[in-house]
């Protein structure tokens, strides 16, 4: 009897995340209209392509997203989010934004908010997933 396999999920999309903070507050990001995600807000970053480290993707991405020069820090771990023919894994890294006016290409607006007010926004499902991680990271950690 031949059984029938499920459909396979395709490997999840490598996704890096910013997490630029400044005066004890964190950077997020607002998607503009015509995007996938047009309205949301997340950390910003981007995909991580082939023979890039996580450090070169970030910096490249916050470059070309807000046109500033970023210094990528430690890793502070990463989320896999799943839905009908799309999973990512979100990598957060600290970062920090030693130069550079914002310029945005990708997103319509940006915001400082203090960590416990980032889950007031509207965030992409794989964002709330890191924030939560986040959180409990920093309660945690003490930072």
């Amino acid at each position: 009897m031949l059984q029938k396999s499920a459909p396979q999920q395709p490997p999840p999309l490598r996704v890096l995340a910013a997490v630029l903070e400044k005066n004890g507050r964190w950077l997020i990001a607002k998607r503009k209209k015509g995007d996938r995600f047009a309205g949301l807000w997340e950390f910003p970053g981007g995909k991580l392509e082939q023979g890039e480290t996580p450090e070169e993707c970030l910096a490249r991405e916050l470059y070309e997203e807000l046109g500033i020069r970023a210094r990528v820090g430690r890793s502070l771990g990463s989320v896999y989010y799943s839905s009908p023919g799309f999973a990512i894994e979100l990598i957060a890294y600290r970062v920090s934004h030693p130069a550079g006016s914002f310029r945005l290409q990708d997103h319509e607006e940006v915001r400082w908010v203090s960590p416990s007010e980032v889950g007031q926004f509207a965030l992409t499902e794989p964002d709330k997933l890191l924030l939560e991680k986040l959180l409990t990271k920093d309660a945690l950690e003490g930072t």
